[in-house]
């Protein structure tokens, strides 16, 4: 009996390397940065990052690539070993290096070196693409995707193909279930648009639906940074925005190799692609928002890592990362159980106080105890999420107590807002904050609104609607 098929990633290894560091002063001879540096790191880039990626959860993964004798082939050859299953074409030159000089986590300056011509393909490559159980292309222009494209037209007629383009390297097969080009890819490979801003969503609608009918796709998944991923089909139609579930500040290195991993992955879990691209998008920002490829927890943790938390959710996190720092960790709370204009007008008002705002969310039992029977009129995970939703909200808690005091020992906020009548003596976290040397504060509160007002106006005019009318 034969085991899984494997995922079979294709394309061209890069190495990438990192060189880290400080920049106070420029150099006398010249108006540019000196970068003291502090560390560098080197890792797989390119076909080989998301190679890697595909196979975060145990997922069996080959990676078809061209590595030679050089010692940028033996770095990436270490790296891999254990991840992901090689099968090399010889490299005629040397592996590209592209070196990334990072002063304060933002690039300075990029240099490029090396390359070579991959050679052909053997019976090996060709019979794990014949049996593969769905291949991602990860074409970095240096010809890889060239040397066995007659083998991946056969493929994509039966198999689900994921193409990562780029400017310079080869047009997807026809056939190909997602082609995921970047905006600027996009751009470069379908520069004009017709009638709207380049940069507008309906640029990028009319693009990917030229582009999939030129490659013959299934569909375009034109990649838009922190608004998601806009859907093409050949033919134009409505296109699908799948959004971000979170701003995700971070290095976006690699960020479109994770989009592409993803995508094949939930394919070959039989997903559709638009069930398959939400997926992707959800990743990409976890992956930018944890560091991007420069995380080194990406390549130091084991090669099966358990599932990667949203580090949107994590409040305990974001508030130690944004003390850290040196900024200032606001606090609210409530039952919040049905959001209203006063709490809309609450939460934005504390979050203009400091640098991030996070909401201590009562439970469905502490609303209860609170508010008596038949409340919450909606369930914690709801409430959450709606209010995650807003612009205002950094992140959300839920505790179970009847009041925040443990959760917020936990948070140690520099200021806890409160809306309302109350004043600050009255307010029991008050005390706790002092501990600590934080602060309690009261803000005005949008009058006449009140989630228990609401729910009464809501209980009368349903009763008026099934009242019989007066014979």
């Amino acid at each position: 009996m034969t085991g899984p098929k494997p995922l079979v990633v294709v394309g061209d290894v890069l190495l990438d390397e990192d060189i880290e560091g400080v920049a106070t002063r420029l150099a006398p001879d010249a108006p540019a940065p000196v970068v003291d540096v502090t560390g560098d790191r080197r890792h797989p880039g390119g076909a080989g990052l998301a190679a890697a990626l595909a196979a975060r959860g145990g997922r069996d993964v080959v990676l078809v690539t061209a590595l030679g004798d050089d010692p940028a082939s033996e770095t990436v050859r270490r790296a891999l070993s254990g991840r992901v299953g090689l099968l090399e074409l010889p490299l005629h030159g040397t592996l590209p290096v592209k070196t990334r000089v990072l002063a304060g986590g933002r690039p300075v300056v990029r240099i490029d070196r090396g390359g070579g011509t991959p050679g052909e393909p053997d019976d090996a490559v060709r019979g794990a693409l014949a049996g593969a159980h769905a291949v991602l292309v990860a074409d970095y222009g240096r010809h890889t995707a060239g040397a066995v494209r007659a083998s991946l037209e056969d493929v994509a007629r039966h198999t689900p193909v994921v193409w990562d383009p780029h400017p310079r390297g080869e047009p997807p097969v026809p056939g190909a279930r997602v082609v995921t080009p970047s905006a600027a890819e996009a751009v470069a490979l379908c520069p004009g648009s017709a009638g709207t801003s380049a940069m507008s969503l309906g640029a990028f609608a009319e693009r990917g639906a030229r582009l999939a009918e030129r490659w013959r796709a299934a569909g375009v998944a034109v990649t838009l940074g922190d608004r998601g991923a806009l859907l093409t089909r050949p033919g134009g139609g409505t296109p699908m925005l799948i959004p971000a579930p979170f701003r995700a500040d971070g290095d976006p290195c690699g960020a479109g190799d994770c989009f592409a991993a993803a995508t094949v992955a939930a394919l070959a879990d039989g997903l559709l692609p638009e069930e398959a691209l939400q997926r992707a998008v959800a990743e990409a920002a976890a992956f930018v928002a944890a560091g991007g490829a420069g995380n080194p927890g990406l390549w130091h943790a084991p090669a099966v890592p358990g599932p990667a938390p949203d580090p949107a959710a994590d409040a305990f996190g974001l508030a130690k990362a944004v003390r850290a720092r040196g900024g200032t960790v606001v606090a609210t709370g409530g039952c919040f159980d049905l959001v209203h204009a006063g709490h809309v007008g609450l939460l934005e008002s504390a979050r203009r106080i400091g640098d991030c705002l996070i909401v201590c969310l009562n439970s469905d039992a502490s609303v209860t105890r609170r508010k008596g029977a038949g409340r919450p009129l909606t369930p914690a995970a709801d409430r959450a999420r709606v209010l995650a939703a807003l612009g205002s909200v950094d992140a959300v808690v839920v505790f179970e107590e009847d009041t925040p005091e443990a959760v917020l020992e936990r948070l140690r906020p520099d200021v806890w807002v409160k809306g309302g009548d109350y004043s600050v003596q009255e307010l029991p976290e008050a005390e706790v904050l002092r501990t600590w040397g934080g602060q309690a504060v009261v803000l005005p509160y949008l009058d006449g609104r009140s989630t228990t007002r609401l729910a009464r106006r809501a209980a009368r005019a349903a009763a008026a609607a099934v009242r019989p009318p007066p014979g």
